[in-house]
C-alpha cells in the first residue's frame, strides 16, 4: 500500500486514471501535466448532421398533459381540461389547441420521456448545458448565473469554433440569444445561458427588446416595428468615426493591452481578446448589421409567423442561422416578475392562459418556422430543438376560481426536427399518468450528446475547466441515434 497525494493505492492493483494524473502532477512519473492536459484537449470530431442548432426554449415548463403526452383515459384529476386530436404521426395524439402542429407532425419527432432531478427553474442550467447546477451563491431568488456554472451549448460551440479559427476573425457571432437574455424582462439573470467558467468572451450575443411597461407582456400581443428593433445598440458608427480612425484606435488599444497582459492573468486577457474581436467584427461588418434588421423580411411572411414577440423572434432566429450563427436560442420567457400566468410556468389559470395565449402562439409560429426553413433548403442542416426546463405535475389542481399544475421534472416532452431527424415518430412512453418514463427514458446527458454530435462534436470532447483541467462535454449520456435517418 502506498499513498499518492493523500489517496491510498494498493500495490499491484493497477492505477486509476485519476491517481495517475495526480502522480504526474506531483512529478512522480516524470510527466509534464500541462502537456498531458493539452493532449486531452485536442478536438474530437464526428460526421456532422447540422451546421446550426436553433433551440426554441419554452421557459417555465410546458405541461406534458396539455401538449404532446395527453392521457384522455386518466381520471379528471390527472388528464386536465383539453381534448386530444389525431396527428399525422400514427399513435400520437396531441392537444386540440395545437391543430397546425398536429397537421405537420411528419416534420418533427417527439421525445416523451425527458427527465432530470432538478425540479425547479434551475433546470434552465440542465437543459442549456446538459449538466446539473453546481453549488454557488445565487442571491435571494436562487436562480442567478455565476462564473462557476457550466458553459451553455452555444458557448462551448463558440469556444470550439474560435479555437479552430486560430487568430482568424469570425464572420458572424457563433452564439446568439433572442429576444433578450433569459429572465431580463422580469428582472432576473438566470443561470445556464452563459459561458460560466469558460469565460465571458464566449457569452451569447443577445438582442435587447424592451417592453412598454413593467406589467406588459409582448408575447401575448402584436408588436409594432418600433418595439421589434432587434438591431444591436452601437452598430451604427458616428459620422465622425471613420473605419480608418476606428482601426487606429484599435491599434493603440492593442499596444496598451500588451503591457497590461504582463500584469494580468492569462484567462482575463483571453476573455478580453475574444470580446474585443467580437465587438470589432460587429462594428465593421455591414452584413451583421443587416442580419439583425427584421424589417428586411416581407410583410406577408412576418404576418404568417405572427407579429407577437415569439413569432418575430422565431423569424429572427431563422435569420441568425441563415447569416452564419452556429447556435441560436429563442426564449419564450417570463414577461412579468412574479406573474406565473405570463409564461409556461402554469401554477394557476392554466386553462385560460394556455387556451388563449400559449398554445395558439406556439401553434401559429412553430409550424411556419419549420416550413420556412424547409422552403429555403435550410431544414436539412439545421437542428431544431424545442423544450422547456421541466414539465408539470400529473395532478391537475383546482384552486377555487383558478387551476394549474406545479413543477415536474421527472417526465416531460421535447421536439426535434431537421438535420436528418425522422419526422412523424415519437420516442419513449410515459406511465399512465405521464408522471415517469415507462419505456426509453431520456436524460439530459442524452440530449446533450445528441446536440453536440449533430454539430459534429464528439460528446467525449474535453474542454478546459476554470483550473485548466480537461473535462468531458458529456459525462453520461448517449446520442439519440434512433431519431435520425
Amino acid at each position: 500500500m502506498f499513498t499518492v497525494l493523500g489517496s491510498r493505492q494498493p500495490a499491484g492493483s493497477g492505477w486509476t486514471r485519476r491517481a495517475a494524473l495526480q502522480a504526474a502532477g506531483a512529478g512522480m512519473l516524470g510527466v509534464d501535466l500541462p502537456k498531458v492536459w493539452a493532449a486531452e484537449l485536442e478536438p474530437q470530431e464526428v460526421p456532422a448532421r447540422a451546421k446550426s442548432v436553433l433551440f426554441v426554449f419554452l421557459y417555465g415548463g410546458p405541461s406534458q398533459l396539455e401538449t404532446f403526452d395527453m392521457k384522455p383515459d386518466a381520471p379528471t384529476t390527472i388528464r386536465g381540461p383539453f381534448r386530444p386530436i389525431a396527428s399525422r404521426t400514427p399513435g400520437l395524439r396531441i392537444c386540440e389547441h395545437l391543430p397546425r402542429l398536429a397537421a405537420c407532425s411528419d416534420r418533427y419527432a417527439v421525445v416523451r420521456t425527458v427527465h432530470h432531478s432538478q425540479n425547479d427553474h434551475n433546470g434552465t442550467h440542465f437543459v442549456q448545458t446538459g449538466h446539473p447546477l453546481p453549488p454557488a451563491e445565487r442571491g435571494s431568488a436562487n436562480v442567478a448565473a455565476t462564473d462557476k456554472d457550466w458553459p451553455a451549448y452555444g458557448s462551448v460551440i463558440s469556444y470550439l469554433k474560435r479555437r479552430a479559427a486560430g487568430g482568424a476573425g469570425l464572420r458572424f457571432p457563433p452564439y446568439v440569444y433572442l429576444p433578450r437574455l433569459l429572465g431580463h424582462f422580469a428582472g432576473y439573470d438566470i443561470n445556464g445561458q452563459y459561458a460560466g467558467w469558460l469565460g465571458r468572451g464566449y457569452d451569447p450575443m443577445a438582442t435587447h427588446i424592451e417592453k412598454r411597461a413593467w406589467d406588459d407582456n409582448p408575447y401575448f400581443r402584436n408588436c409594432d416595428d418600433r418595439e421589434l428593433d432587434f438591431r444591436l445598440a452601437g452598430l451604427r458608427l458616428s459620422p465622425q468615426i471613420t473605419l480608418d480612425r476606428l482601426h487606429h484606435r484599435q491599434s493603440l488599444m492593442e499596444q496598451l493591452d500588451r503591457t497590461r497582459r504582463a500584469l494580468d492573468a492569462p484567462g482575463w486577457a483571453a476573455s478580453l481578446d475574444a470580446l474585443r474581436s467580437q465587438a470589432v467584427n460587429l462594428i465593421t461588418s455591414q452584413g451583421i448589421a443587416e442580419a439583425f434588421d427584421i424589417r428586411r423580411e416581407p410583410d406577408q411572411l412576418r404576418d404568417r409567423y405572427g407579429r407577437d414577440l415569439f413569432g418575430q423572434s422565431l423569424l429572427m432566429g431563422r435569420r441568425m442561422v441563415e447569416a452564419g450563427a452556429r447556435f441560436v436560442t429563442v426564449a419564450w420567457d417570463m414577461a412579468i416578475r412574479g406573474d406565473d400566468t405570463s409564461s409556461w410556468d402554469s401554477h394557476r389559470s392554466l386553462t385560460r392562459v394556455m387556451k388563449n395565449h400559449l398554445l395558439p402562439g406556439l401553434d401559429r409560429s412553430l409550424p411556419v418556422l419549420l416550413k420556412d426553413l424547409e422552403d429555403r433548403g435550410m431544414l436539412d442542416d439545421t437542428l431544431v430543438f424545442v423544450a422547456g426546463e421541466m414539465g408539470r405535475t400529473p395532478r391537475f389542481q383546482n384552486r377555487g376560481a383558478e387551476d394549474g399544475r406545479d413543477h415536474w421534472s421527472y417526465c416531460y416532452p421535447c421536439l426535434f426536427a431537421g438535420a436528418g431527424v425522422r419526422g412523424g415518430i415519437f420516442h419513449g412512453t410515459s406511465d399512465a399518468n405521464a408522471a415517469y418514463p415507462d419505456v426509453d427514458p431520456v436524460s439530459m446527458g442524452d440530449l446533450a450528446a445528441t446536440i453536440y454530435q449533430s454539430l459534429g462534436v464528439a460528446p467525449s470532447t474535453r474542454i478546459p475547466n476554470a483550473q485548466g483541467q480537461p473535462v468531458a462535454l458529456v459525462e453520461s449520456g448517449r446520442p439519440l441515434d434512433v431519431l435520425f435517418t
